[in-house]
């Protein structure tokens, strides 16, 4: 197990607001991590700021003790809350451009989920309903054999009978000694997949447990106490 992110007396100020308020925080090998809030909490600014999409006012962030940059994002594999990709475009030449703009890229995975999903690799974006887009988008990011998968919101568009398999595509098809970050408001559907969990708000770390630890120390799901915590 090693470290992945370190943040030290991290904060992000928009003019007069404070987003992430100097926060500590590291993320270790070889989980899966729920970062857990309310909306406008700072789960996306924490995200942003780990793919190097946002600069910190003060403090540091570092991805395997280097600072956040090009070389960062080459192990980093992210999957932001809206929809970036080119919409007609077909699937298969999307797949072409990642498979040559990222060497960790795996076409052969790629086209196994498109499979699975019964997504045709001829379909143009534009012709699509949003929750297939959104599982497009899941699996060029999943088809990365990355050190670490940071996913915004990734069953947020989907219905739910479709959760529990895409659900399936992300522990199937990430690297074994990698870690996943998954930021969402629908924690019962996620917590039976969690190791740990990063509660969040007012831009400060309320909580960092482990599942087993509140289960066992608290004696209720995360679930519930995300929503005792938030008062939900």
């Amino acid at each position: 197990m090693s470290t992945l992110i370190e943040c030290k007396n991290l904060t992000k100020r928009y003019g007069g607001k404070t987003a992430i308020d100097n926060i500590d925080l590291t993320i270790e090998s070889g989980h899966i991590i729920g970062l857990l809030g309310p909306n406008g909490s700072g789960k996306t600014t924490l995200i942003k700021m780990m793919n190097g999409l946002l600069t910190p006012t003060s403090g540091t962030i570092y991805m395997k003790q280097n600072s956040i940059g090009p070389e960062s994002k080459k192990h980093i594999s992210y999957l932001p809350d809206h929809t970036y990709l080119n919409m007609n475009q077909r699937v298969r030449e999307i797949i072409a451009f990642f498979a040559d703009f990222y060497e960790d890229f795996d076409k052969e995975r790629a086209y196994d989920m498109l499979e699975k999903l019964s997504i045709s690799p001829d379909d143009r974006l534009r012709t699509m309903s949003k929750g297939t887009k959104e599982k497009v988008q899941l699996i060029l990011v999943m088809s990365r054999r990355a050190e670490l998968y940071i996913l915004d919101e990734p069953i947020a568009g989907v219905d739910p009978a479709a959760r529990d398999f895409i659900l399936n595509i992300i522990l199937s098809n990430y690297e074994p000694e990698a870690s996943i970050l998954i930021s969402t408001h629908l924690i019962a559907d996620i917590e039976n997949i969690l190791d740990e969990v990063i509660f969040i708000q007012n831009g400060q770390i309320r909580l960092t447990a482990s599942v087993d630890d509140i289960r066992e120390n608290e004696g209720k799901s995360v679930d519930s106490l995300f929503r005792e915590v938030f008062r939900c």
